[in-house]
């Protein structure tokens, strides 16, 4: 029977790159995947850097849309 632990500790070990997994991550920000490039990601990538490029991801699209609003907002369009 396999353990839980010992797939997550192979899991952990995987050899993808950490930009390889911050394009993973950006494409399932659009939703946009082949059923193939998903295979692919989850028998190569790393569920640490995954969860990491999805923090990362994320913050990122949260300044972008401060950014927007400020920017909205200063131009006058929105008063």
């Amino acid at each position: 029977m396999n353990e839980p632990n010992g797939e997550l500790k192979r899991a952990v070990r995987r050899k993808g790159s950490f930009l390889q997994t911050m394009k993973a991550v950006a494409w399932s920000f659009f939703g946009v995947r082949k059923s193939a490039e998903y295979e692919k990601d989850v028998s190569q990538l790393n569920p640490v850097h995954v969860v990491i490029a999805g923090v990362i991801g994320a913050v990122l699209f949260i300044l972008l849309l401060v950014l927007l609003v400020n920017w909205v907002l200063s131009s006058g369009v929105a008063t």
